[in-house]
């Protein structure tokens, strides 16, 4: 008995579609993630946004311990810090309401503010924010490496119309 192999070749136009449209895997292994010799897969690249970029936890030498409340705002409301220096942001929702703690700059997060206005449920999962439960506290660390005028905001819809925004100041 013969057996007959075919094979389906895409154009690169089809190939190009299917891959934007998440259709083929960026990376396979043939079992489990893991790739041989039981070292873990290399983590994505960092991301340089303008407001910096995520730290490494052993770099970081500050906790900065910031309130989340439901009068829609935050304490404190400013900070200080000192170009280059990597922070980790212990943020604590003492409300009853989610809260989220995003840091980026006053564009990025209206923005942003705009789009959960209209995707409120939407899911979002990125170094720089950190959601945080009613009664819980959530963590991030991030590595200030551009000077400048940034925020911290709750993106939950009408929260950072309502006020919930605060001001870091990265400088020498």
């Amino acid at each position: 008995m013969k057996t007959q192999r075919r094979s389906m070749t895409l154009g690169l136009p089809a190939a190009a579609l299917l891959l934007a449209a998440g259709s083929l895997p960026r990376r396979a292994h043939a079992h489990g993630e893991a790739p041989h010799g039981g070292k873990p897969a290399a983590a994505a690249p960092l991301e340089q946004k303008p407001w910096g970029i995520a730290g490494r936890p052993e770099a970081v030498r500050r906790t900065v311990a910031v309130k989340m409340l439901d009068s829609m705002r935050f304490e404190p409301a400013q900070l200080r810090v000192a170009l280059g220096e990597t922070l980790r942001f212990r943020v604590a929702n003492t409300g009853r309401a989610m809260h989220e703690f995003v840091i980026g700059t006053r564009e990025e997060n209206r923005a942003h503010a705009e789009l959960m206005m209209k995707f409120p449920d939407m899911e979002h999962d990125e170094p720089w924010m950190a959601h945080v439960p009613p009664g819980r506290t959530g963590e991030l660390v991030w590595h200030f490496n551009r000077a400048g005028q940034f925020e911290f905001a709750c993106l939950i819809a009408g929260h950072y119309q309502a006020g919930m925004v605060g001001h870091i100041t990265v400088g020498a």
